[in-house]
C-alpha cells in the first residue's frame, strides 16, 4: 500500500511496580518502558536513560520506585508534532509539557 511511513504504533503506560515486595506482591510504582513502531521511526535507539536499580540508590525514591527520566508526555509530544501539532499548541494538548525537559525526542522523522 506504500504507506508504512505513515503508520506508527506507541504504547503509553506510566505504570510500573516497586521493586520491594509489600508482603502481598509489589505496589505501585512509575515508569515503564515504551515502544515505537513504524517507518518513520528513528528506530535502534533508547530514549532516556537506564535508572540505577539499587534499593535506596539514586534513581529511588522509595520502596526501589525509581524515577524514569523521560515522561510519557514527551513521547506524546513527539508523537504530536508527528500528526502536525504545531509546538504553540503542545501546552493546550499536553498541558504537563512545559515541565518536562524535551517536547520532542526526535524519534520520528
Amino acid at each position: 500500500m506504500g504507506v508504512a511511513n505513515q503508520v506508527t504504533t506507541f504504547t503509553a503506560s506510566d505504570f510500573g511496580r516497586t521493586f520491594r515486595s509489600n508482603g502481598d506482591g509489589s505496589d505501585h510504582g512509575w515508569g515503564n518502558h515504551q515502544f515505537i513502531l513504524g517507518g518513520a521511526v528513528n528506530g535502534a535507539s533508547i530514549y532516556g536513560v537506564m535508572p540505577t536499580l539499587t534499593m535506596g540508590g539514586p534513581d529511588d525514591t522509595g520502596q526501589g520506585r525509581w524515577i524514569p527520566t523521560t515522561s510519557v508526555d514527551e513521547y506524546a509530544a513527539t508523537l504530536a508534532s508527528w500528526f502536525g501539532v504545531s509546538a504553540s499548541n503542545l501546552p493546550t494538548v499536553l498541558p504537563n509539557i512545559g515541565r518536562f525537559k524535551n517536547a520532542n525526542l526526535g524519534f520520528l522523522g
